[in-house]
């Protein structure tokens, strides 16, 4: 089979296989833990049942679903959609990093959860909680004790990472950081022997046009971020 299909629905093949210790599941379904992130996998043939399965898992809580829209059943609400654009990084992004960028960048961990919660906070990269880091590698740029940059893994399939939370302060844009970061932390998605990926909104044109300039190319723009809930009366 052709892994690049992993990427339609990243969640179902990153909670089946990396990331399988990082959820919970229930039939055909799972979802991440609320502390890790909001996305839930629903299979791409999604029954009545799945869905009863998802309301079992989610409770009243939100979830987001990740890849090819779904039909939202009635006796759900869709909350938010988003599209996004799927990227797929050059094959040597990454495997040749400057001197400044061995020097600046170190790897971060869960000690510097409180950090990178302030700085998410501060740069709005997408949704980041208190144990997001535990869904790959993490790394930092540090300057006078204050992280002020940082990029990641996040939804990793067998074949697939996606590089994502790529944040700088607005004090320090302008200077490569994020490029630096995203270099990293493809690096060791390649190590890992997984190929790099990334989703962006769609209406940010500015960030698509760096990556082209990266050398990331265009998969599909029809992906979509669906924020769901169960409705409180289970009526449509």
């Amino acid at each position: 089979m052709d892994s690049s299909t992993e990427l339609d629905h990243p969640a179902v093949h990153a909670l089946a296989g990396p990331h399988h210790d990082l959820g919970t599941a229930r039939g055909r379904v799972a979802r991440y833990r609320a502390s890790v992130a909001p996305f839930a996998a629903l299979p791409a043939d999604a029954s009545a049942a799945d869905w009863e399965d998802l309301g079992s898992l989610a409770g009243d809580e939100a979830v987001a679903l990740f890849g090819v829209p779904f039909d939202v059943p009635d006796n759900w609400e869709t909350l938010e959609e988003i599209d996004a654009v799927q990227m797929v990084a050059p094959r040597r992004f990454g495997l040749e990093p400057t001197d400044a960028t061995r020097d600046s960048v170190a790897r971060l961990s869960l000690d510097d959860s409180d950090a990178m919660l302030d700085l998410a906070e501060q740069t709005h990269p997408g949704p980041f909680a208190t144990e997001t880091a535990l869904m790959g590698a993490y790394y930092g740029v540090w300057e006078e004790g204050e992280l002020v940059a940082m990029a990641g893994e996040r939804l990793t399939t067998p074949s697939w990472a996606e590089i994502s939370a790529v944040c700088t302060r607005e004090s320090h844009r302008g200077r490569g950081l994020a490029t630096r970061l995203m270099a990293a932390v493809a690096a060791g998605s390649w190590a890992q022997d997984r190929t790099p990926f990334l989703h962006v909104v769609a209406t940010n044109v500015t960030a698509i046009q760096l990556y082209v300039h990266l050398g990331f190319t265009v998969r599909t723009g029809e992906n979509r971020v669906q924020v769901v809930r169960r409705r409180e009366d289970g009526r449509g």
